[in-house]
Formats: structure tokens, sequence, C-alpha cells
């Protein structure tokens, strides 16, 4: 006897918006496996845990070893059973990273197709190979399309709020669960046609040639869940433009390890993004929504390192921009000082973007921050000691003077 998860819908909160039938992706609609996208991708939380016991149980063979299973799980969670997980977010290899369909980080062979561990179903006669070396990794991209203002790493003098300044992408699932996430369609979209790298990079250098931009980008999502993918992608995008077009990646940091930034920077990459958001573990999991508080520190330290090696490695080959959030609900002003001054000992003249949380996804209770409070938080970071200090509010962005 095994205890299954399940998801069921709560009919207290569901209002029938459709989210979960034309964005998230369900393997199985009959029979729930517990992969958990509909609970985690719900705009309105109408999904809840359940846990039953089975008896059930099927055969599946994994690199040619046959193992028994319980019945009504995923792949993904077969695997952990038999002692053969996938890796954490980041790696080369098959990684458990989104969970919910988008970053196709999973991927292994099952019954003879590249397809997603974490939402496909076991069954019984299944055969999984591991081995996805000689597959061209994917990953659901939506986009591209020409952007007027561009991420955080944007260069600010590049921005005059009338002409495209990069042509993105933007890169389904993510390792956090933000409450408020600001782009939760594409985060958590399962459904929507997988693509390869060099497809991806064909589509959006073509956007920059039409619209005549001065950079690329991709963001999400978390475009750095699929490592195999971000890495083709950005030496598929280095071949076909000229080497002054800045090659722009925005990313939440947490997966930004210097081995993996070296890799970037070696494909290309030479304009990095990161938002470790915040500075407090506790506000970190409240901005976030993540419940490990481990993990959670595990990401707010390696988002900051990741800004201190690029710092110190890359500042003359890389432009660098970072990012913070405001909002009164999730955190502080002197928090948002404390970020100034962490900042400024790294180097006083990084660029850094304040996002201005609204209300968004889950969190449609928050109040968005007026422009005056946003040039208060952009006051308070210019007294710590930043020299290049842009916040975005509900009127636009408001920057340095050029």
């Amino acid at each position: 006897m095994v205890k299954l998860v399940k998801v069921v819908i709560d009919s207290s909160k569901c209002v029938d918006c459709g989210f979960c039938n034309s964005v998230i992706e369900c393997a199985n609609p009959t029979n729930c496996v517990g992969c958990l996208s509909c609970y985690w991708g719900c705009p309105y939380s109408a999904r809840k845990i359940i846990h039953i016991e089975s008896t059930r149980t099927v055969k599946i063979k994994v690199n040619n070893v046959e193992y028994e299973v319980p019945d009504g799980i995923t792949v993904a969670k077969a695997l952990e059973i038999i002692g053969l997980p996938l890796n954490p977010p980041g790696f080369r290899n098959p990684s458990l990273a989104c969970s919910t369909g988008g970053c196709w980080a999973c991927a292994v062979i099952i019954d003879g197709k590249f397809r997603r561990s974490c939402i496909t179903p076991v069954h019984n006669g299944q055969e999984i190979s591991l081995n996805i070396e000689h597959y061209t990794p994917l990953r659901i991209v939506h986009g591209p399309s020409p952007h007027i203002v561009g991420g955080k790493a944007t260069p600010w003098w590049e921005i005059d709020y009338l002409h495209y300044v990069e042509a993105a992408i933007w890169l389904a699932g993510c390792d956090l669960r933000c409450p408020q996430c600001q782009n939760f369609s594409v985060t958590y979209d399962g459904r929507s046609k997988a693509l390869t790298p060099a497809e991806a990079a064909k589509k959006v250098v073509m956007c920059h040639k039409e619209y005549g931009t001065r950079g690329i980008a991709v963001s999400g999502g978390e475009p750095t869940l699929n490592r195999n993918w971000l890495i083709e992608f950005f030496k598929e995008v280095t071949r076909r433009v000229n080497s002054k077009v800045r090659r722009h990646l925005d990313s939440n940091g947490t997966l930004l390890t210097p081995d993996y930034i070296d890799e970037l920077v070696k494909a290309g990459c030479n304009n990095i993004g990161v938002e470790p958001k915040c500075v407090n573990v506790e506000t970190y999991m409240k901005i976030t929504g993540l419940r490990n508080r481990d993990l959670a520190e595990k990401y707010l330290e390696t988002s900051w390192k990741a800004i201190e090696y690029l710092n110190e490695k890359y500042l003359d080959r890389v432009y660098i921009g970072i990012g913070l959030v405001y909002n009164k609900d999730l955190i502080t002003l002197d928090e948002i000082a404390k970020a100034g001054e962490k900042i400024a000992s790294i180097n006083p003249n990084l660029q850094v973007t304040v996002l201005d949380y609204f209300p968004a996804f889950k969190r449609r209770s928050l109040s968005r921050p007026s422009p005056l409070e946003m040039i208060k938080v952009k006051k308070i970071l210019e007294d710590a000691g930043l020299k290049t200090v842009i916040v975005q509010t509900s009127i636009g962005h408001i920057g340095p003077s050029k």
C-alpha cells in the first residue's frame, strides 16, 4: 500500500477561467498522476492536493532493466522511487526543473519518443532510456516580439521609448512559484509547441533584422532551467548576427553558477540581467512562493554570487544588470536600502532596475506602488551609493538623466 499525491478541483475557488484547459498541460485528465502542473499554475488557487492509498503497480523498463512501480504516478516520480532521480535544475543531463511541462529539461526517451518525464504518466510495459545524447533539446517559446523597453540589463541609454531596442523571446517554465508572477501565461504554458534552439534563434534573429534592434533577448519564465537548450540557443544566435549585437539573458539567477556563466559567455551571451529580488531569505520566500527554506537560501545566495562573479570576471565583456522588486506588502524600504548597500559594495556603477510589483496571478489584492513611492525607492538606492538606478512605474520607467 502506497500513498499517491492527487490534485482535485476546489469548486469554491474555481471561476471557470479556462486557464487549465488552454495553457496548462495535463497528460492524463481522467486519472491524475500528481504532477502538480495545474496546482501550481491555477491563477485562482482552485486546486488542492489530496493523498490516496493504492496497491496497483505497473512494470516498466529503465535502461533495459525492469522495475515495478506504483501506478498513477509520473515517469519522473518513478525514476525517483527506483533510485535514478533526475538531476536538480541547471545540469546538462535530464533535470527536474519547472515540473509543469514548459522547460523540457526533464525530457527522456519514453517508448521511443523524446518526452517530458515530469508530466508523462507511467504505464505497464513502458520503456524508458535516460540516454538523450543524440536528441536535440526542446523548449516552449513565446514570441519573438520587438520590445521598446527591454529588460533588467538593457543598457539604459539605448532606450528612448520610441524605437524598438530588442527582439525578445520568452521561455516557459520556472523554478520559482511567485504568487504575483507578472508573466504567468508564459511561465505555466505546457501546451504550446516546443522549438529547438535553432528554430527559436532563426525566428528571433529575423525579428531583430526586421525591426533593426540593437539587441536580442531571452526571458521567461526562467530561461536557465534547460541548460542544453539555452547554450545552443546563444550559439545559434551568435552565429547569425553581427558581433556588435547584444545577446541578452534575463534571469532570476538561481542557477547561474560560475561554470554556467562561463559556458554562456563562451556561447556568445554578452548581456546578463540577474534578479535576486531582495537580500533577506524570509522576504525571498514571501516573494517567490518557495516553502523550503534551505532551497530559498541556496537560490538567493547563488543569484548574489552570480552578480559578484560577473563583476569580477566579465565586467569588460558583459553588460550587467541587477533586478530588485518593490511593493510595500512584500518588502520594506529598509531592506531596499540594504540591497542598495550590498550592490554598491560590489560595484556602485552596475545598472539596477526595480520592478513595481502590481496585482497579478494569485496576488490580485496587491496595490501597485505609486510613481511617488517608486521615486522614493530610487532615491534610497542612490543614497546607498548606486549611480545607475531605473524604477518601473505605472507611468513609465524613470532612470538616470542621459
